[in-house]
């Protein structure tokens, strides 16, 4: 059986496992797993940390953003990390690795994707609008429904554009060292992005998926993605309910025509001045490396790139036993490169 059919059968066992370790996991010290369902409990930030929320506009819609720094370097210009989690995950699961980077000098910024954590979502109408209030037309009153809690990643690397646009506003950013860190889902999205904005000089991409063409996989694959693309495009179709478990045990059901034509993969002859850091778990489960992390990888047109795969650990594991490993391999390749 091919990788990619095999893809389907692997994942469901896998998160399913990943649940049930991931409640073993907060009987200990180490922080929880970004992929797990969202926490909201009200954030402290330690002493020594200036932490901040802030609203960004992404295509009209409110995204929330966390940004954290030492106090020690308050009216300095920083180097800047900005990270997002994988599927169904929230910025506040990655507070733990924000500090960490916020410690070790970095300005960080954290973000929810639209219609994810504290952010706001998509909102489109569902009846007629009422007589509009001004002459222009523009301003009505109408029904409407706030699409959340799915994914899309034309969407969500839509919005690591955006993010990275607004951050090049802010007053302690220094806009020449500019990295991005991306986990899972959003381990391939780090590397798509970085392949088409050159203001991103360095990236972590950590147990990242290159390739969400396992939509149509099978014959019965093709034919779901297709007919839910021409439902939802004559109205036939709306957006999933939020929280949907439509893949495994994963939060959030895809857009899966949307997934179809995301390779991020296929960009990597287009980065080509941005060092990339490829982080995987030896043992990986969900996918296999070769056709994803590796192959982004090899292909990659520069050549100030590292591969690193850490042993003993199937995907979660990056968030569990090795997590401390990961974040000082992301500090130590963005030292290298954004401290020079």
């Amino acid at each position: 059986m091919s990788t990619k059919n095999l893809f389907k059968l692997i994942v469901i066992a896998a998160t399913l496992m990943a649940t049930v370790n991931f409640a073993c996991a907060q009987q200990t010290t180490r922080p929880p797993d970004p992929a797990a369902a969202p926490q909201t409990p009200a954030f402290k930030a330690p002493e020594n940390i200036d932490f901040r929320t802030a609203k960004i506009m992404s295509e009209g819609v409110r995204l929330n953003a966390e940004v954290l720094s030492l106090k020690s370097l308050a009216g300095k210009q920083l180097p800047t990390i900005v990270m997002a989690h994988g599927w169904g995950g929230t910025a506040a699961n990655f507070r733990w690795d924000a500090l960490q980077l916020a410690n070790a000098g970095y300005l960080v910024i954290t973000f929810d994707y639209r219609g994810w954590g504290q952010s706001d979502g998509r909102i489109i109408l569902t009846a007629r609008p009422e007589k509009p209030e001004n002459k222009d037309g523009r301003r009505f009153t109408a029904q409407v429904e706030e699409l959340r809690e799915y994914v899309d990643p034309i969407e969500q690397t839509t919005d690591w554009f955006n993010v990275v646009s607004w951050a090049m506003g802010e007053p302690m950013v220094d806009k020449q060292r500019i990295g991005i860190r991306g986990s899972s889902y959003s381990g391939g999205h780090v590397f798509y992005v970085a392949a088409r904005d050159s203001r991103i000089k360095a990236l972590v991409s950590q147990v990242g998926a290159f390739d969400s063409r396992w939509v149509v996989a099978t014959e019965a694959d093709r034919k779901l993605t297709f007919d839910e693309a021409t439902k939802r495009a004559r109205g036939e179709l709306g957006y999933p309910e939020p929280r949907v478990k439509a893949v495994g045990n994963l939060i959030g059901a895809p857009i899966r025509d949307k997934l179809l034509h995301y390779v991020p993969v296929d960009e990597a002859a287009k980065l080509k001045d941005c060092a990339a850091l490829f982080i995987v778990a030896e043992k990986e489960e969900l996918f296999d490396n070769k056709d994803h992390a590796k192959l982004a990888y090899d292909r990659m047109a520069g050549t100030n790139k590292k591969y690193v795969s850490l042993p003993n650990i199937t995907h979660y594991g990056v968030y569990r036993e090795l997590r401390e490993q990961a974040i000082k391999l992301a500090i130590d390749w963005f030292d290298q490169n954004l401290k020079k």
